[in-house]
């Protein structure tokens, strides 16, 4: 009997094995919703002498998580479907080869990182946000520093743990943008930072600069609040399937497929920083619930990366909330929230008011034009914390000195400069250049938008937002994170990702706002 005698074996159908793998992935997700809502708790409702019985709910709970993802059973389907899926083998859809290649990478990741240290890294990170927002009302370095040495010290054995094989801060690059290393985000900005020097220059030589006065005007905060509900809600937002509270420093956070939860913080001086805030939330809130519901916790119901995210809140915050459209718009209902504020300013007069460029020490607070040299400068700082070139005793000394270096000006205390911004409390380093990132995706994309849409701005300015944000449905949300970033933005614009859009769009808009043209003198 010869081998092509024998009866051929039917392959072993792992249709089962992909759906509870699938299962398995979505529980998990069930149980990460759970910390994530614990996390949004600590930053808006938390009493104060709450903060260290949280720290240990959270460790318990990222102990729990860490347990579900790391399962043996589910590494074992993961891994009989890969095989089953290698070449190109077998019939399975785009869609479900990208799911398990996905998933099991997350896995492998996890595998590496101990009990332990899942554990440390959760309590350090309550332990550290919680200090920190003291630390900053009192501008209280001192108090603070032990608290980032630890998470430091904690996020550089996982980086080491985790992707032995990369350099330790692009490991931890890589959990929030895949694929990225810190070597390209480096030349990107190399390639940023001549355009943006020579544009702030142009800027603050300009003999007519707009002006911001009319914006510093009283605008109580209950109507505030009411107000930037209402234009969260008009550009999409659902407010039957999220909310918006207040925090000591803004964001977005998902507690489940239809709760999406928004924060922001008030200043009855000037409108921006609420307005600005909830519509740069808001971007990330219509990206979250674009995502499809029923795959929660599987890659078509994820997010592709932070930058991607990041895309999604600097386009409604300022592609379309610093443009004159919005403004034709959305003065006349301000004009009804604050009577005594806006009722003899013009659509023109306030977008242009919009535009004003100058050195900021805070970041959220900065002009489009400066903002990506404060992510350089973060950069640029927390690779040095990482790789060990400097000592968290030598922060605030480093940061004063780059800052005036690229500024020219010296922050004043601690809560203007280290401790500003909330990040490194948390244990999100490596987060930062996904903000740049973002700018570069929006830019493209808009310039995508606007060649797909001739009629965008007219849709604005009469308050129809739905067109864009069906446009962002389609080419980004959809996709989840079945394509890495740089993909996912080259196939929902047609080009590859480039800053030059960013650049373009930068110059496009601020150069005329200041009488010095569209593009850097030869």
């Amino acid at each position: 009997m010869t081998t092509s005698d024998h009866p051929r074996r039917s392959p072993p159908d792992l249709r089962p094995d992909y759906a509870a793998a699938a299962a398995h992935a979505q529980r998990t997700a069930v149980l990460a919703s759970v910390e994530a809502l614990l996390g949004w708790d600590e930053q808006t409702m938390l009493p104060q002498g709450g903060g260290a019985y949280r720290a240990d709910q959270v460790a318990a709970v990222a102990s729990l998580v860490h347990s579900a993802r790391t399962d043996p059973a589910q590494r074992d389907r993961l891994e009989r479907l890969a095989a089953s899926m290698e070449g190109g083998k077998g019939d399975w859809s785009d869609e479900q080869r990208a799911t398990v290649v996905r998933l099991l990478r997350d896995l492998h990741k996890q595998l590496r990182l101990p009990p332990r240290l899942v554990e440390e890294i959760a309590r350090a990170c309550i332990d550290g946000q919680q200090a920190w927002v003291d630390a900053r009302r009192h501008s209280d370095w001192k108090g603070f520093a032990p608290k980032l040495a630890r998470l430091v010290e904690l996020k550089r054995e996982q980086a080491t743990a985790q992707s032995p094989d990369l350099d330790p801060y692009d490991a931890l690059l890589d959990d929030y943008e895949p694929g990225a290393r810190s070597s390209d985000v480096s030349a990107l900005f190399d390639r940023l930072r001549p355009g943006i020097v020579a544009l702030l220059r142009a800027c603050r030589g300009s003999t007519c600069p707009p002006r911001d006065d009319l914006l510093k005007q009283h605008v109580p905060r209950s109507a505030q609040e009411r107000f930037v509900r209402m234009v969260a809600e008009r550009i999409g937002f659902d407010f039957t399937r999220g909310r918006l509270d207040s925090s000591e420093h803004p964001f977005c956070s998902t507690a489940g497929p239809h709760d999406c939860r928004l924060t922001t913080r008030w200043d009855e001086s000037y409108l921006p920083t609420a307005l600005f805030g909830v519509l740069h939330e808001a971007g990330h809130g219509l990206y979250e619930q674009g995502l499809r519901p029923d795959a929660f916790g599987l890659p078509r119901g994820e997010a592709a990366s932070l930058g991607v995210h990041e895309s999604q809140s600097r386009l409604w915050e300022n592609l379309v909330g610093r443009s004159l459209p919005f403004w034709e718009w959305c003065l006349p209902l301000a004009r009804k929230a604050f009577p005594a504020a806006f009722s003899d300013a013009s659509p023109e007069a306030v977008q242009r008011s919009m535009l004003v460029v100058g050195p900021s020490l805070i970041r959220v607070e900065a002009d489009e034009v400066t903002y990506n040299l404060h992510i350089m400068l973060r950069f640029d700082l927390e690779r040095a914390l990482i790789r060990g070139d400097l000592a968290v005793a030598d922060l605030p000394t480093a940061w004063d000195d780059r800052f005036e270096q690229d500024f020219g000006i010296r922050p004043g205390t601690a809560a203007e400069g280290v401790l500003q911004d909330i990040h490194w409390s948390g244990g999100l380093i490596g987060y930062f250049p996904t903000y740049t990132l973002g700018n570069v995706y929006s830019a493209q994309m808009m310039a995508a938008v606007e060649t797909d849409l001739p009629e965008l701005s007219t849709h604005i300015a009469t308050g129809q937002f739905a067109p864009l944000l069906h446009w962002l449905r389609e080419r980004v949300h959809a996709q989840g994170r079945l394509l890495d970033p740089g993909p996912l933005v080259t196939n929902a614009t047609g080009r590859p990702v480039s800053e030059r859009w960013l650049m373009e769009s930068l110059w496009n808009r601020y150069g005329p706002a200041h009488g010095v043209g569209t593009s850097p003198p030869a």
